[in-house]
């Protein structure tokens, strides 16, 4: 059934400026858990000098936080269909608070597997609050705009991300030290030593945790205006696995997390090496802002080109640009490897979004399963930059740059197919 029109001021204007409202809410959710995602790319590098990694062990930090999308967005697609939206939210900022809270006995006990726990506590959070915020806000406006609604929202995400690793590279990395050779230490030296590095870690999570509360506080104001999730189908998971625009939407959220997370895990590493600047660790990891900045700076102009331009002729083009400036990157040093591998974040700056909302296209009230198959899909970010890890740890760390490469190839023909109207949604009886 479709609604009349109302003068202004009635039912419809009301849904309107809620409408508006709750994207502005999605615009903070985004900004939040973009700004805890983006601070693994900055506890990596700590992680890796404090326990003495080499750079497959040091993607496992990255590994665990992304794992968890795998494990946990099924559970919280059901989580979504019974619960709603906002509610789900609420829980997951809820689970966020306490996996920072958990980073405090972590660094106190100075145990590599004890952050990797907290790790995983906060991902999961992040996971639940993704799930729901992601169709969210595709959902909150005229269909014809979701790309560009989601794109902005997004941008707040990387607003987040460009802000994140400076906070993380202040409060974090500053009069970080690398440990003295294990050889020449006894386990107790060695662990009064890590804990006393690690102890930078606890303040910032700490206050993280508190702003994460205060957040879910604001979310309960928005519980009577948020629209509500359809109802869990029986067979709904079959019916969306039949839509090839979904499933190789799920194949290119892979592709395209991975290559992301892969670049900015080990963007600290590779700006101090003298392939590119050789900076000192500090320097380095406020650099990364750079690569986030410029995906913020990408996603605001992207929300108003993709008003106009075809969706997936957009992403095929920031496709072929992401990975000539890896090649270049790659192929070239000092400033010129250094600016190209940067520029990259402006080239990621639509994808996901607009490979999110192409992929939902026409699901309806199959919705939540959909995105929660898209965000198990985010899992790419523990598997590719660990395959990223072994390649530097087995030809150099430029020659990680391959695997992002061939993941963007694969966007690349992800944007063709669509643009080309290949896999549209099929509506079914």
């Amino acid at each position: 059934m479709t609604s009349t029109p109302v003068p202004s001021g009635g039912l419809d204007a009301k849904a309107a400026r809620a409408g508006r409202r709750i994207l502005g809410l999605t615009m903070t959710l985004f900004f939040a858990f973009g700004f805890c995602t983006v601070l693994i790319d900055t506890l990596t590098p700590k992680l890796k000098s404090l326990f003495a990694l080499n750079y497959t062990e040091a993607t496992f930090t990255p590994f665990v936080f992304f794992a968890a999308y795998f494990l946990m967005s099924m559970p919280a697609a059901a989580l979504v269909s019974r619960f709603g939206y906002l509610k789900c939210v609420m829980a997951g900022l809820g689970v966020m608070a306490v996996g920072c809270l958990l980073f405090t006995p972590a660094a106190q006990i100075g145990n590599y597997e004890g952050f990797l726990g907290a790790i995983f506590v906060l991902a999961s959070g992040v996971t639940l609050v993704q799930v729901a915020a992601n169709p969210l806000s595709a959902m909150v406006g005229d269909p014809r705009y979701s790309h560009s609604r989601l794109t902005l929202a997004q941008a707040f995400n990387s607003l987040a991300t460009m802000v994140g690793p400076l906070f993380g590279a202040h409060f974090i990395l500053r009069g970080s030290k690398p440990l003295p050779a294990v050889a020449g230490l006894t386990p107790e030296a060695l662990n009064r030593l890590r804990i006393h590095e690690a102890q930078s870690v606890q303040g910032p999570f700490v206050a993280i945790a508190v702003a994460l509360a205060f957040l879910a506080a604001v979310c309960a104001l928005f519980l009577g205006q948020s629209p509500a999730a359809p109802a869990k189908l029986s067979g709904a998971y079959r019916r969306a696995i039949r839509r090839p625009r979904l499933m190789f939407g799920v194949a290119s959220i892979f592709a395209y997390v991975g290559a992301e997370v892969a670049i900015g895990s080990l963007l600290t590493n590779y700006l101090m090496s003298t392939h590119t600047l050789g900076l000192p660790i500090e320097q380095a990891g406020a650099l990364v802002s750079i690569y986030w900045g410029l995906a913020m700076v990408g996603r605001f102009i992207g929300a108003l080109v993709l008003r106009v331009v075809r969706p997936g002729w957009a992403l095929a083009v920031c496709a072929v640009g992401a990975g000539l400036l890896a090649a270049t990157s790659g192929t070239t040093t000092g400033m010129t490897a250094a600016v190209a591998i940067l520029g990259i974040g402006l080239c990621n700056a639509i994808m996901f979004p607009t490979i999110f909302t192409l992929a939902i296209e026409g699901l309806g009230e199959a919705t939540p399963q959909g995105s929660g198959l898209l965000c198990l899909a985010i899992v790419g970010g523990a598997v590719i930059p660990l395959a990223a890890g072994k390649v530097a740890d087995g030809l150099g760390l430029t020659a990680f740059l391959i695997v992002p490469i061939v993941c963007y190839a694969w966007i690349l023909a992800y944007g063709v197919m669509t643009a080309r109207g290949l896999g549209e949604p099929v509506a079914r009886p």
